[in-house]
């Protein structure tokens, strides 16, 4: 099984998140890995929260399982039920078509890494349970929650 160097993939911290929920992304840096790798039928993803950073906004998908393991530092889950800290070696699972919306927050003053796995294939549309976002994943764009487009 070969070796991914992590420094031959590119970190990026780009989304597809429209204005404004894409200006709060800034201090989140990742790397397909699983797309560097060539695989198709799941995304693995090496992440690095700045302090202040957030994963992404709290969603929960349709279709697509979720796992995420902290490597380094400390980050807060936030989730529907409450927040939970994790720390190097904590290990969180989202099944998927479950409402629980979630996301991790670097609170502390260095970075946190995790990695992060999910399904690729989704039919399924993602939701937003705190802003006016909505993946409408049939039509392959964001909408507000009452169904108009960005």
């Amino acid at each position: 099984m070969p070796k991914i160097d992590l420094d031959q993939v590119e970190p990026t911290n780009r989304t597809t998140y429209p204005m404004p929920f894409a200006a709060e992304m800034g201090r989140r840096h990742f790397r397909r890995l699983g797309a560097a790798g060539g695989l198709k039928d799941i995304g693995v993803s090496h992440v690095v929260l700045e302090p202040g950073g957030i994963s992404s906004q709290r969603h929960w998908h349709e279709g697509i399982d979720e796992f995420v393991v902290v490597v380094d530092g400390e980050a807060v889950l936030v989730e529907d039920d409450g927040e939970t800290v994790m720390r190097a070696g904590d290990c969180a699972l989202f099944p998927k078509d479950v409402a629980n919306g979630h996301h991790l927050v670097n609170r502390s003053a260095r970075n946190c890494t995790f990695i992060a796995v999910d399904g690729r294939v989704s039919e399924g549309d993602c939701h937003y349970p705190d802003v006016d976002l909505h993946w409408d994943n049939s039509n392959g764009r964001y909408t507000h929650k009452d169904g108009t487009p960005y």
